[in-house]
């Protein structure tokens, strides 16, 4: 195939709800393009889209899959993009190298809340969108109800271009206002007729025509002008104003078609092909630093990777996109993020699963490349001597965790590798051993996410595990001052053991004044002459200060950093339930040490176990993560989701309703938001979705101490 500068190249996303013809369109769209010259479908399980296994066992896009077809001299790049939400990394990687949206509406259905999710996604990325209202031949396809919901919903204004004559089972023929023709398909192979408009149809042609003429007109000021002069604009004129307004997302031009009969296609291909952004137009990438990286195929080269894959007698597949300059086959280049050199001896351009051998990509072109050394999702290749870093993907956070137990002990050092390898294909994956809760601790998008994810895994490793409830990483603090002295003797013969350690805790919080004057229980008004002081910032959050108020030599201040080992030793391990405690401030004050026995473990044991005493005296609470959790719901479904959110102890924060939906603001304790995707899937006929952030630590309810307590002290006497 031919090398394509950035002016011939189009890179388009396809999102939409789950069942609305991505992929069937995009095979069609390689179908005009001669990429293939028969074009497969979803129950055959032979699409360039759709290739894996377990996507022909689902009969849905589970991964996003890059193609590309030529037409008119041109190529169009293709990311077809999972419609679930379980599954929006995907989305997230594509519109990073895609410069528009191809946004597919089911006929049958119109907006759904997967056109809202992924609507919400473009909007956040910036990204301009063309609709295509599909599967116009299914028998009950209503355009017009399709279009009003889209009107009902979308922040983006939707203005006509195609609209059908004959929708339903003989759907073959649709006006397009543009154009002011009409096309009839002979066949479900895109060949076409190009005829006038009805007389029966002119009125309602020229109505939407003079709407499309006064949308154009809208965003250019010489050509509000030309409109009002002349009353009309030429086609040229039309697109001149929609690229701007389409740029700009001030406008979504709508098509139809049916993907499947290859209706429509050619057309919708023409007009992306004319009207959307390409890479000299689109917005340019930035750096991490927000500098501009225009894609000017004469400067030095820049390839930006979106997508990393595995595949079986291949290895590792390296997806990118030529942000500037030229690449060419054996050019070498530097990762930015490990300054290690990498060749590049292969490139292809990509369509599915077949990849076309290529010399050179340029600047807004998109491939992949094999075998890399350590070249990753997020990373950055540049020329040697031009170091740049593009602004990385940011991912949406994780709102679904399980704990992973293997039926087979010594299969848990496999999964381990096989779960960082679908972590490397898939960001959105977040895999880690807590050494806090002794537990694997897989994370992702959704319940589905992840059963896909063990589906695979175990289809190609046969290791057979399941998911199960995580603990909870609880802590623990204090919330009153208290003191507590502990001398640690032992003899045995020989040197023995000898350290006494009096200290006083009390919970911090910042910006609190200094340690001075402390009435404590059963040692009345005490003012301590603080010595030194030490601040830690713990790993597992919140803070430990640490002062010496010793006087007279009590405790030589070489014994000193065991005692804070000592301390740091039982936070490790919380006296109430084994969490890590946090927030607390130790000052000691004085002890006693022996001339021969004292020694560094003498002092580590008796701070450890006065820290012990003193934080069981002072009022200790448990403290559990809080989650800042946000859900779009439709109105009908609030008042089911409000109420399972206040059994699951949430503290609502705020509502507001948005175009149809509503959204519920709320903090819920992370302990029971466990299979929350499944329940408020099933609350919701699937039609809600949500996001989940940390917030913070806030005390447990004592009812909830009480059974932590209880767990805890069973768990010990076991």
């Amino acid at each position: 195939m031919k090398n394509y500068s950035a002016k011939e190249i189009k890179n388009i996303v396809l999102i939409g709800a789950p069942g609305t013809g991505k992929t069937t369109l995009a095979e069609a769209m390689a179908f005009e393009g001669k990429v293939i010259d028969r074009r497969g479908s979803i129950e055959n399980n032979n699409t360039l889209s759709d290739n894996t296994d377990i996507e022909h066992e689902y009969k849905r896009s589970i991964y996003s899959t890059i193609l590309f077809t030529e037409f008119m001299d041109r190529k169009l790049n293709i990311i077809d993009c999972p419609g679930s939400d379980d599954f929006c990394g995907s989305l997230f990687s594509a519109f990073k190298v895609g410069d528009v949206g191809v946004f597919v509406f089911n006929a049958q259905n119109g907006w759904e809340v997967g056109s809202e999710i992924q609507a919400r996604y473009a909007r956040l990325l910036k990204k301009p969108v063309i609709a295509v209202v599909n599967q116009l031949d299914a028998d009950k396809a209503s355009f017009e109800a399709t279009l009003e919901s889209i009107r009902a919903s979308s922040r983006v204004k939707p203005v006509v271009v195609q609209y059908p004559v004959n929708q339903g089972a003989g759907f073959d023929s649709f006006i397009d206002v543009l154009m002011m023709k009409m096309y009839r398909f002979k066949d479900h192979d895109g060949h076409r007729e190009e005829l006038e408009i009805p007389a029966e149809e002119m009125e309602r042609a020229m109505e939407l025509n003079k709407e499309l003429v006064e949308m154009a007109a809208e965003h250019d000021e010489q050509l509000m002008e030309l409109y009002f002069d002349k009353g009309t604009l030429t086609q040229d004129d039309i697109r001149a104003g929609l690229k701007i307004g389409l740029a700009n997302r001030e406008v979504m031009p709508v098509f139809c078609c049916s993907g499947k009969r290859d209706i429509g296609t050619k057309r919708l291909m023409e007009f992306i092909i004319n009207v959307a952004p390409g890479p000299l137009k689109a917005p340019k990438f930035l750096t991490a630093e927000g500098e501009e990286v225009a894609a000017d195929a004469e400067a030095p080269a820049v390839a930006f990777v979106f997508k990393s894959q595995l595949e079986q007698h291949i290895g590792e597949i390296t997806y990118f996109r030529v942000v500037r300059g030229r690449i060419a086959e054996g050019t070498e280049l530097v990762n930015s993020r490990t300054g290690n050199k990498e060749k590049l001896s292969q490139l292809f351009a990509v369509a599915g699963k077949n990849r076309i051998k290529v010399t050179e990509l340029s600047a807004g072109d998109i491939g992949c490349t094999v075998k890399l050394k350590g070249t990753r999702t997020n990373d950055t290749l540049a020329a040697p001597g031009t170091p740049v870093a593009v602004e990385p993907i940011l991912f949406p956070e994780p709102r679904y965790r399980a704990a992973v137990k293997c039926r087979e002990q010594g299969d848990e050092e496999k999964l381990g590798k096989l779960l960082v390898d679908a972590k490397y294909e898939d960001p959105t994956i977040l895999v880690e051993y807590s050494k806090e809760l002794k537990q694997t601790i897989v994370q992702g998008q959704g319940e589905h996410h992840l059963n896909i994810l063990r589906s695979r895994i175990q289809g190609e490793s046969k290791i057979q595990f399941e998911y199960i409830a995580p603990k909870i990483p609880y802590r623990e603090t204090i919330t009153k001052v208290a003191q507590a002295d502990y001398r640690h003797k032992k003899q045995s013969g020989g040197a023995g053991q000898f350290g006494e350690v009096h200290m006083i805790v009390e919970p911090y919080s910042e910006g609190m004044p200094e340690p001075k004057n402390y009435k404590v229980p059963g040692k009345g008004d005490m003012v301590l002459n603080v010595k030194t002081k030490e601040e830690y910032d713990l790993p597992w959050g919140g803070k430990l200060l640490f002062y010496s108020a010793i006087v007279g030599g009590a405790i030589d201040a070489r014994f000193m950093p065991a005692i804070l080992k000592g301390i740091m030793e039982k936070m490790d391990q919380g006296p109430l339930t084994g969490s890590y405690a946090r927030d607390i401030r130790v000052v000691i004050y004085d002890g006693k040490m022996h001339p021969v026995d004292s020694n560094e473990i003498s002092f580590k044991l008796a701070a450890r176990n006065a820290f012990k005493e003193a934080f069981r005296q002072a009022g200790p609470k448990i403290m559990e993560p809080i989650y800042s959790v946000e859900v779009l719901v439709p109105s009908d479904y609030m008042g089911a989701v409000m109420s399972d959110l206040q059994n699951r102890r949430a503290m609502i924060a705020g509502m507001e309703s948005d175009k149809g939906f509503d959204r519920l603001n709320a903090l819920v304790p992370l302990a029971e938001l466990y299979r929350y995707s499944t329940t408020l899937s099933s609350l919701t006929s699937g039609s809600a979705t949500y996001t989940m952030k940390f917030s913070s630590y806030e005390q447990v309810p004592a009812d909830v101490q009480e059974k932590l307590l209880k767990a805890y002290s069973d768990t010990d006497e076991e």
